[in-house]
Formats: structure tokens, C-alpha cells, sequence
């Protein structure tokens, strides 16, 4: 465990945080409860002025050992270096002096401080830390290869679609090279930020997971055991291992303890077997993962609840989802007899008697939706918001903005003397474009202003925080309106693709028997923003935008994961979209996705705290750090794209 949590930030620049990080070490020494336990926790430590990230081994009310960590969480949501230092002497030991808190609890003055382990009388026990295990030189390769048998590795790795797989091949992986015992611990729920970390604790031997905790939870605390013998690791490395074991160059400094972790009596103990792991799919983690995240933010924002703009599109309608599975997962916990997910219930509704009957009528409580309609909008969109509240159980609004939207314009004509028009009413393109932002950023003040009256007028105490619906290849191109809806306090689908969120709702069409979804994945996406053609949408978004939802997803992947420019893009897309697409027509996709991003790289700046669930995120906060004012024509990249497309042209003819 960490004591004072991964997500502090700038907040381990503060001395607050080392002192009330030692305050809870000392409650911990203190307790009864760590008694004949060797506690391994971690906290920040300034030693000899220096900001280190350590793990601190305790027993009986006595430290054993700190050990910083060696190699830092520096590359996508990290910034490690920005508030520790790696502890560089390799097998290197110094004294650190205790604060006199502590000294008066153990009655120590200095422990050991750096890269050592512990021996105790029947084994060797070592600390990695979270992304050691990671790393291409992992601590536990030298020390599995120096006789240490038990690595702990108290993690706070977040959760991201398809990685938990990652961490399982990782941890056997570790434990099949080099035999040994692996305990991982991953810290669970919200960081107060936009990761949500998933715990999936878990514990291997010899290559082998043979405990697993739940990867989705909203219990606080999970416990996950398993009962090995030190035996079969001694067995396994005399076979794999035993010929590399002189090559060790320098043995690790061990510190020794009077202390066993086993007893006489422990052979009649049965051992865990190897089991199946589970890992969830990714629809399975986009049901659970945000949900989780949703839940831990209320319950900790005092607030009384959710409201989503529902416009009947997938966006929104896979944020509703969501706010569901939500409810589903708090009505079981409460079902299963969870105390404090009970207790945080009644304090988000308001009543000290409240018990969830389903989660349809829990729903009805904490979350309002709300149809903003126009004279753009179409009756079929209307109704698909209406039909999928009715089956989650939201309480649901239709609210019509018109009135709103002329009163904005009379304003702007009484004050210019001009009145815009669509493009379809013979308007330019400024003006088309006007008319479509000032409704949706009506819609986002009318959001706020029914999140925070809405309870209100229905007698009830509290606010609402209100939800976005923006997806991440929308965030990607900036295809929203800054400011509009897509402005909101949390977003749990701002790190998600639209091809996932529609994988999601038929998922959500089997789960939860929502059947309302099948027409909402049938119809196009669109805004509907424009005026209506005979009754009926002419507005799609994939033709706005000049591409389809597919190919923004391989694109952003291109472009975040692959690290691709527009030429290193252009020559990957050539070979991948051949049988779809001329080398022209790539060009052409490649420069408008580019123009499209660097004009609206800026909506970025102020886009809604999103839930991180993609690795090609454009997420401007802390993982992709890029500017926000570009040179649009992209001049250089786009001549080296256009003499591409021409020398290939070229060697066609003459072929």
C-alpha cells in the first residue's frame, strides 16, 4: 500500500505530505493489528535533501528497511522524475536517521536506506515497485539471481483497455524466468484525476497465478491469500536457474531478521494450484472500468448525482450506459452487504433509511436526463432518448431550446442589425457555422443550470454534476463546438472510440436487456444542428468530419502510439489501406486529418476531465503534451507527402 497515494502531484513538493505520510506510519506501527506481520507500505522520504519514493519494511514496531526505488514512471500519465529521484548506487546502503516520531514508537535511530533485501530465518524477501516490474532491467532479475525467493510489488498501475492481460504475462513471466514467488498488489479506485487504477491483485510461483483478486470492484479493501511452499521455488530454480547462479557480480546487501514466515506445523497445509486468470473483454471493461471511476467521483464530490444532455445518439447514450452499469454494480454491492457503499448511497441521496430496491429505482434517484430539442431536431431522436430513460429508469426531461436560441440572436441583430442564415437558407459558411455553435452552447448553460436547480424545484436537497458525452476521435480532430455539451464536469467516454462505444452497446443490448439501444446503433450519426430535409436529418457526422469513425481510430493510434508525422503516417497507410485506397486518396485523408487537428488542437486546452481508457488519447492535461497553435499548411510534411505521391505515380506508369 501507498500511504499517501499515487495521485498527489505537485502535492510532494509540500513538507505536509512527508509529515502526515510519517503520522500514518507511526498509527501503523502502533496497531495491534500489524503485530507478526511484515508490513511493506510505501511513502515519500527526503533523504540527505532529497525527494525519494520508497518502500518501508516494518515488523513488531520496529522499521527493518527503506528502499527507494530505483526506476522511475516517467513516459504517458507519469511524471515521476518531476517529484523523485531514482536512487542510483546499485547494492549501495546508507543509514537514514527516523523522525522522532518514529524513534519514539521503535526506539531506532537510523535503519538501513537503499538497494537491499531481507533475510529472514527461512527466506529472502524483496521490494519491486510498480514500474520496475516494467522495465527491461527489472530489480527481480539480480536479486531472484542472488537467492531472494519473495518479491512484493505494490503497484499503481491504471487501468486501460486490454492491459490487465499485460500485467499477468508480466508477473508470470518474471516468476517463470527466474522462479520465485511474486505478490502484486495494485491500488484500486479514482486517483483524483482521470485514472481510475483497477487493483486485479494477484499471486504467482514458478510462473504460475494461483490467486486473483477482482479487477472491478467497489470494495475498498480486498484481501487476496494463497499458501505456497518455499520448497517448490528451491526445487524449480535447482533446474532452470542453477547454471546462471555464479554469474551474479556483486550480492545483494542483505538486512537479517529474527522472524519465519513459516512454522513446524505448516506441512499439513494444503497449496494453492495454479488457476485460469481472468481478464475481462474490452466491452466488459468499458461496462465496469468507468463505471467505477463514476462512483468513486460522486461519492467523494458531494454531490447528489448526475445529469447527461441524452441526445439519442451513441455518444450519449453510451454515457447512460454507463451511469447504469453504475447503479447495477452499487445495488449488488449493497445486495452482498457492503457497509460503506450502503452508507455513501444514503449520504448521495439524502436519506439515512434509503435502501435500493433495483437498480432501474436507484437510477431514478441520482441520475436526470434531458432531450434539448430544436427546430433541427427529429422526432425519431427524440424518441430514442425518451425510450432509453425509460428502460435505465432516469428521471427524464424534455426541454426545448428555440426559445433560448432566437433570444441570443435577437440580441446579436439588435445590436449589428443582421440576422444569419444556413447554408441551406442561402447563408455562408461563417454564418452556418455560428448558428450551429450558439445551440450547442446553449444546451451546455441550460446543462448547468439544471444541475444545479433541478433537485431544487423537485423539493430535494444537493446539486448535480453534469456529464459529457464527447468520445476521444472526436477530441481527436475537434469535432464538438468548444464550450457546448461536450463541456461538462466528468466525461466517462472521453478516452474511448466510437468503435468501441457501439461494441459496447450491443453488449449493453445482451447485459441489461436494453433494447431501446438496436435503434439508436442503426440510425447515422449526426448533431443535428442543421435544418431537417422533409422531416429527416441531413447532418451526418462522418461527412462533416471527411472520414469515418474506422479510420479516425486507425489514424489516432498512427499517430499517438506509432509517434507518426504526417510523411511517417502517409507511408504506413499506403501499405495498410492499398486494397482501399489510392496513394493520392491516402495523401489527401492524411493532410485533411492533419489540418483538422492542429485548427482544433486548441479545444483541448479546456476539454472536460475524461475517464483514460486509450492509449491514443489526445488528452492535453498530462499525457500528450503538444502545442495547441500550429502552422495549419503543414508546409514541409505536406511537399514530402505530394513528392511521395509523384515519384509513386511515376514508377507506375513506367512499370
Amino acid at each position: 500500500s501507498c500511504r499517501s497515494g499515487y495521485g498527489c502531484a505537485d502535492h510532494f513538493y509540500e513538507s505536509d505530505t512527508l509529515l502526515h505520510s510519517f503520522q500514518v506510519l507511526r498509527k501503523l506501527l502502533e496497531s495491534p493489528v500489524t503485530q507478526d506481520i511484515i508490513c511493506d507500505v510505501g511513502m515519500p522520504i527526503m533523504h540527505h535533501n532529497v525527494r525519494y519514493n520508497c518502500r518501508v519494511l516494518f515488523l513488531n514496531r520496529k522499521i527493518l528497511l527503506i528502499r527507494p526505488k530505483m526506476l522511475m514512471a516517467n513516459y504517458g500519465n507519469y511524471r515521476e522524475l518531476r517529484w523523485f529521484s531514482p536512487w542510483n548506487p546499485l547494492r549501495q546502503v546508507e543509514e537514514y536517521f527516523l523522525p522522532r516520531m518514529i524513534q519514539e514508537v521503535t526506539q531506532q535511530e537510523t535503519v538501513p536506506f537503499g538497494d537491499c533485501v531481507l533475510s529472514t530465518n527461512d527466506t529472502c524477501i524483496s521490494s519491486e515497485m510498480c514500474a520496475e516490474l516494467w522495465h527491461p532491467r527489472s530489480p527481480n532479475i539480480q536479486m531472484a539471481l542472488d537467492g531472494v525467493e519473495i518479491f512484493t510489488n505494490s503497484s499503481a498501475s491504471h487501468h486501460e483497455l486490454r492491459k490487465a492481460d499485460q500485467r499477468v504475462n508480466l508477473v508470470k513471466s518474471t516468476t517463470s524466468k527466474n522462479g520465485g514467488i511474486y505478490l502484486y498488489a495494485n491500488q484500486r479506485g479514482c486517483d483524483g484525476d482521470r485514472l481510475y487504477y483497477d487493483g486485479c491483485a494477484m499471486v504467482a510461483i514458478n510462473g504460475d497465478v494461483v490467486a486473483q483478486g477482482a479487477q472491478f470492484s467497489l470494495d475498498d479493501v480486498e484481501v487476496v491469500t494463497a499458501n505456497l511452499d518455499l520448497e517448490d521455488v528451491r526445487s524449480y530454480r535447482g533446474e532452470v536457474c542453477h547454471p546462471n547462479l555464479d554469474y551474479e557480480p556483486k550480492p545483494c546487501h542483505r538486512v537479517k531478521v529474527d522472524f519465519s514466515l513459516s512454522g513446524a506445523d505448516d506441512i499439513y497445509l494444503p497449496t494453492h494450484q495454479p488457476i485460469t486468470c481472468r481478464c475481462h473483454t474490452a466491452v466488459e471493461e468499458i461496462s465496469l472500468g468507468p463505471a467505477c471511476w463514476l462512483w468513486d467521483y460522486l461519492r467523494r464530490s458531494g454531490q447528489a448525482g448526475f445529469l447527461l444532455p441524452l441526445s439519442g445518439g451513441v455518444d450519449s447514450s453510451s454515457t447512460a450506459c454507463i451511469v447504469h452499469s453504475m447503479c447495477v454494480l452499487v445495488h449488488r454491492a449493497v445486495q452482498d452487504g457492503n457497509s460503506q457503499v450502503l452508507e455513501d448511497v444514503r449520504r448521495v441521496v439524502g436519506d439515512d433509511s434509503y435502501h435500493p430496491q433495483d437498480p432501474g429505482e436507484l437510477c431514478g434517484k441520482i441520475f436526470t436526463t434531458c432531450y434539448m430539442a430544436s427546430e433541427n431536431s427529429s422526432d425519431d431522436t427524440c424518441n430514442r432518448a425518451k425510450d432509453l430513460a425509460n428502460q435505465i429508469g432516469s428521471t427524464h426531461m424534455n426541454i426545448n431550446i428555440d426559445l433560448a436560441v432566437k433570444g441570443m440572436l435577437g440580441i446579436f441583430s439588435m445590436v449589428t442589425g443582421k440576422w444569419p442564415s444556413f447554408r441551406a437558407n442561402g447563408g455562408s459558411h461563417r454564418e452556418n457555422l455560428a448558428l450551429q455553435n450558439v445551440q450547442a452552447r446553449i444546451r451546455m448553460v441550460l446543462a448547468y443550470l439544471f444541475a444545479q436547480l433541478s433537485l431544487w424545484a423537485r423539493g430535494k436537497p444537493g446539486g448535480l454534476l453534469v456529464l459529457g458525452s464527447a468520445n476521444v476521435d472526436e477530441s481527436l480532430t475537434g469535432y464538438f463546438t468548444k464550450y457546448d455539451c461536450s463541456s461538462a464536469d466528468i466525461n466517462p467516454i472521453g478516452g474511448i472510440s466510437k468503435t468501441d462505444l457501439k461494441c459496447f452497446l450491443l453488449y449493453c443490448v445482451e447485459q441489461f436487456h436494453l433494447t431501446a439501444l438496436r435503434g439508436i446503433l442503426e440510425a447515422p450519426p449526426t448533431a443535428e444542428l442543421e435544418p431537417l430535409t422533409d422531416g429527416k436529418v441531413s447532418q451526418t457526422d462522418e461527412a462533416d468530419m471527411g472520414m469515418t469513425y474506422t479510420e479516425l481510430s486507425v489514424i489516432g493510434r498512427l499517430r499517438k502510439i506509432s509517434k507518426c508525422g504526417p510523411f511517417s503516417m502517409f507511408c504506413k497507410l499506403i501499405h495498410m489501406w492499398k486494397e482501399l485506397l489510392s496513394p493520392a486518396e491516402v495523401a489527401q485523408k492524411v493532410k485533411h486529418f492533419f489540418r483538422m487537428y492542429s485548427v482544433n488542437r486548441h479545444k483541448m486546452t479546456t476539454a472536460t476531465p475524461s475517464y483514460h481508457a486509450e492509449s491514443y488519447s489526445p488528452d492535453d492535461n498530462r499525457f500528450d503534451l503538444r502545442p495547441f497553435l500550429y502552422n495549419t499548411r503543414w508546409s514541409w510534411q505536406f511537399r514530402c507527402i505530394d513528392n511521395q505521391v509523384s515519384e509513386m505515380a511515376g514508377s507506375s506508369q513506367n512499370q
